[in-house]
């Protein structure tokens, strides 16, 4: 097994390589111009200067933290209220007949077709920004929870039920043990959809962002400082997965295990 791990992570790696050969390859024959596609050499430049000088008077650390700030704060709201809820629903028809369609409406629709409505309902600050990213990440959650629920082996309520248990106990001890590995993986489903929000939710009134850099920079064809703000959300969004698969791994380590 752990060879057959290695061999495949040895195919990772050189996948990655040839892509990085052939990106020079082009960029040195000029087969496209600097402007559209950037060498490698210049993308480690500008992000060097972008670290050292910040973007717009801004540093480039600032402008992470603020973006990942913007993310969790959405992210564990969403944990934090759709979990409950997503369980709940999962277990009493009318509280799910109450709230799927809803949720199953807005899903859906793309964030930039209610953005708009969200800044003046909200304001044009903080809160708009982190309520866009908390409703991309709502729906995966909540409809993670239902699968995870009805999914639980009736078989395993009903015997804790015969041994006295109440639903109180058949609830935390049964049911939401069962559902942990869907709740993980809409968990990580979600920041992947409210990582794709960010972009656009800092396209309106921010000045600051790894997203709104992106943008600003395309405004101007600053095509090495979008490549360092693309390369940088690439690489967080695959760390923060990778955390979420090791507390997974430690939290239902029976996941996957007969």
């Amino acid at each position: 097994m752990k060879a057959r791990k290695k061999h495949y992570w040895g195919i990772t790696v050189a996948t990655w390589l040839v892509l990085l050969v052939v990106w020079q390859l082009v960029t040195s024959l000029k087969i496209t111009p600097e402007i559209l596609l950037p060498s490698p050499e210049k993308v480690i430049s500008t992000f060097i200067n972008l670290s050292k000088y910040g973007y717009n008077g801004i540093p480039l650390w600032y402008h992470f933290m603020i973006t990942m700030v913007r993310l969790l704060s959405a992210v564990v709201l969403a944990i934090i209220t759709a979990v409950p809820l997503g369980l709940i629903s999962g277990r009493i028809r009318i509280i799910y007949s109450m709230f799927d369609s809803i949720i199953q409406f807005i899903r859906p629709i793309p964030p930039l077709a209610y953005y708009t409505l969200l800044i003046l309902w909200v304001g044009i600050g903080e809160t708009s920004k982190v309520v866009l990213l908390y409703l991309a990440a709502f729906a995966p959650i909540y409809l993670a929870c239902i699968s995870g629920v009805q999914k639980v082996n009736d078989d395993y309520i009903k015997s804790a039920e015969s041994l006295g248990a109440t639903p109180r106990q058949v609830f935390f001890h049964v049911i939401f043990p069962s559902a942990l590995p869907d709740i993980f993986t809409g968990i990580r489903t979600a920041v992947g959809m409210a990582y794709t929000t960010v972009v656009a939710a800092e396209m309106v009134a921010a000045t600051y962002g790894i997203g709104w850099m992106i943008i600003n920079a395309s405004k101007y064809l600053k095509s090495d400082v979008m490549f360092v703000g693309i390369i940088i959300l690439g690489i967080t969004g695959v760390a923060l997965d990778q955390f979420l698969k090791v507390i997974e791994r430690k939290i239902v380590f029976w996941s996957g295990k007969s």
